[in-house]
């Protein structure tokens, strides 16, 4: 299918930073193919006029638990280990394969409408996870959750594989193993995941100090910092995605950045939890991928990758006391081309530039937040909330038009939602 965005403003990597300019987008089949004049021999079965609009790279979000949706306001202003073993391991062990499916649907819905694309997911059931991203068509990076140790893992590795195999007739599908966090998988088994992932060629996404109680816990067992329990194991010893690495010092950054290991801050989640703020200026300086992740729902409240651009943008200026500190082209990137990076897409999306996938949102510039229409990058972090955004094509392929989704009822996926928080009896708390 041919598509045409014609005279639509975009942002488009620059010589130095991005710059937003002028043009008509061409799209063939599932790629972007040319920019202001129309290839020979192009057809067009669509035209979108871009008037009025603002095409930019589908957003990233580099770290979550799609399938916590339907968890969102059922756990809040608890602490982080009350949270996640007191609230929402004993709800998680309440879900049925069809619960999954349905929180991710409601995930996909709320992230296709607030501009993201693209999204790294660590879950309980890839199966049915993907059976909702193969409808929708989004893309993403599965990685299924595995906890346990060495000898005992409950088969999840192997689960992995299957799962691997499930989704190989899906080229917007791509794997990573997913060993949860050091105080729920032992260090033998993170040597036995870090030589799976060897084995197999595939990455490695992992959350790594998060907490102070996680500091705590693995300098006691195991006598250092979790992250240098991660590299001692082998975690760095392929692509790795570390997630959150609030609590970590100096150390700890040297070893990110010799080991090439991408980071994902999450500062809504993080503040939420009472966990802090991770170091994001300090891991920039010594050259660290950093990008951006919402985390789950449970825990953030929103899949909104706006807000998280905001938050980055401002948390840093008055943690360090200083307005030039974290700027909004810094932001778009870390929401962009450092997740796709980090993904090891990098090649495929996260920018908009020729041969790449066409995966781009489309934001409304008529819009009391975007006007005047000026510096619009500033804008993207600073001013846009994510209801901006109009348009959404993955992979070449229409997915939401005029803030309607095309690709999912959303009225059943609201309905069923609703049912499995009564059946849970999620809906009963009072405040």
């Amino acid at each position: 299918m041919g598509i045409i965005l014609k005279n639509i403003k975009a942002v488009v990597p620059g010589p130095q930073k991005n710059i937003v300019k002028e043009t008509s987008i061409y799209i063939e089949g599932d790629k972007i193919v040319a920019f202001d004049n129309e290839p020979q021999g192009f057809k067009a079965d669509k035209v979108i006029d871009g008037k009025d609009h603002l095409a930019i790279p589908g957003l990233i979000n580099a770290h979550t638990h799609s399938y916590m949706a339907f968890m969102r306001n059922v756990a809040d202003d608890l602490s982080f280990m009350d949270w996640l073993f007191g609230t929402i391991d004993p709800i998680e062990q309440k879900m049925t394969d069809e619960d999954t499916y349905w929180g991710a649907c409601l995930a996909i819905i709320e992230m296709m409408k607030s501009g993201t694309t693209c999204f790294n997911d660590m879950m309980m059931n890839i199966k049915q996870t993907t059976k909702a991203i193969k409808e929708s068509g989004m893309r993403a990076v599965m990685c299924r959750g595995l906890v346990g140790s060495a000898e005992d893992d409950g088969g999840r590795i192997d689960q992995t594989y299957e799962e691997m195999e499930f989704c190989k007739d899906c080229d917007r599908i791509t794997f990573k193993f997913g060993p949860h966090a050091p105080y729920t998988c032992t260090d033998d088994y993170f040597r036995r995941i870090s030589d799976e992932a060897k084995k197999a060629g595939i990455g490695i996404h992992v959350h790594l100090s998060e907490s102070l109680s996680e500091i705590d816990t693995i300098k006691k067992d195991y006598g250092c910092s979790p992250i240098e329990l991660a590299d001692k194991n082998g975690l760095f010893d392929v692509p790795c995605i570390a997630a959150h690495c609030v609590q970590i010092d100096e150390k700890d950054m040297d070893i990110l950045a010799k080991k090439n290991v991408s980071v994902v801050s999450n500062p809504a989640s993080n503040m939420k939890l009472g966990n802090g703020f991770a170091p994001v200026p300090e891991m920039l300086e010594k050259g660290i991928n950093v990008c951006i992740g919402t985390d789950g729902a449970a825990s953030n409240n929103s899949l909104n990758m706006f807000h998280e651009m905001s938050l980055m943008a401002l948390i840093h200026k008055g943690t360090h006391k200083t307005p030039v500190c974290v700027g909004a082209d810094e932001v778009f990137n870390m929401a962009t081309i450092n997740g796709a990076k980090a993904l090891e897409l990098g090649d495929v999306t996260g920018s908009l530039e020729v041969g790449k996938k066409a995966d781009i949102a489309i934001l409304d510039l008529k819009n009391p937040s975007l006007m005047p229409n000026n510096n619009l990058i500033a804008g993207l972090s600073y001013s846009a909330n994510g209801s901006e955004v109009d348009t959404v094509i993955i992979d070449g392929k229409v997915t939401m038009e005029n803030r309607k989704v095309l690709t999912l009822d959303e009225d059943l996926v609201y309905s069923k939602v609703n049912d499995i928080i009564k059946r849970m009896g999620l809906d009963t708390k009072v405040y």
